[in-house]
């Protein structure tokens, strides 16, 4: 260990000691960003960059584990990451498929696939699929894996889901139309049951969502840092965590 890392050691414990755990948003989002640029500032490739920030999703469970969040949203893939070039696609599917069986083979997570499952190859389907099922009686944190998620194509689901059922049911439009409403919607999202976001993170230093999670979170409070995602430390996590106790959420009033 070099006196940098010791000296950021003392430091993340300082502001750890200091983080109150009633304070401690209960669901996370976090935005992976910025594999690929860390990886060229590095002098890697980008197959290389998602490795890299595919090894420390486990280190940033290990510490939402540690000071009582439970549930956190990862997003690893979007609907536009599909358009990247198929010599990076591949890879990249391959590393999420490794990752995602990692982490249910850990056996402290809950594994939740969020996003659409007609628009991913087969082989990625079926890890998704096994691993949310070898992990349904978990009672650790709840893991939502994003993959091949965006915020607009998940609003367009759940209204076509809400519309199936009702036509399922026999309710005519005039009927729908009188009952429809956002708890409604809510109830036909991917993460349906759980709680909205009270953090969302993004890496890299972007300053938008991109289209993460847009209707869960309307009233999230956001963290955007500088830091590439391969390179995000425990410090960072908890400035992250402490910069959110220091806000007074008040919903509109």
């Amino acid at each position: 260990m070099n006196l940098r890392d010791l000296v950021y050691g003392l430091y993340a414990r300082r502001v750890e000691g200091r983080l109150d755990h009633d304070q401690v948003p209960k669901h996370i989002g976090v935005i992976l960003d910025g594999n690929r640029r860390w990886a060229k500032a590095s002098g890697g490739s980008a197959v290389q960059g998602h490795q890299a920030g595919a090894d420390k999703i486990s280190e940033l469970l290990g510490w939402c584990s540690e000071t009582d969040v439970e549930v956190v949203t990862l997003w690893l893939l979007s609907t536009d990451n599909f358009d990247r070039p198929e010599a990076e696609l591949t890879p990249l599917l391959g590393i999420i498929e490794n990752t995602v069986r990692n982490l249910a083979a850990d056996g402290r997570w809950r594994l939740h696939h969020v996003g659409t499952l007609d628009l991913l190859p087969a082989r990625t389907q079926t890890v998704l699929k096994e691993a949310e099922e070898a992990t349904a009686g978990v009672g650790g944190i709840i893991v939502n894996v994003a993959v091949g998620y965006g915020g607009r194509q998940e609003i367009a689901d759940a209204v076509r889901s809400l519309l199936l059922e009702h036509s399922a049911k026999g309710t005519t439009f005039e009927e729908l139309a009188e009952v429809v409403s956002t708890d409604l919607i809510s109830e036909h999202l991917y993460t349906r049951g759980q709680p909205d976001p009270d953090l969302v993170i993004r890496t890299s230093g972007e300053q938008r969502l991109s289209g993460f999670m847009l209707w869960q979170s309307a009233h999230s409070e956001y963290y955007f840092c500088e830091v590439f995602w391969p390179a995000f430390r425990k410090v960072d996590f908890l400035r992250a965590l402490r910069d959110y106790a220091a806000r007074h959420r008040r919903y509109g009033s």
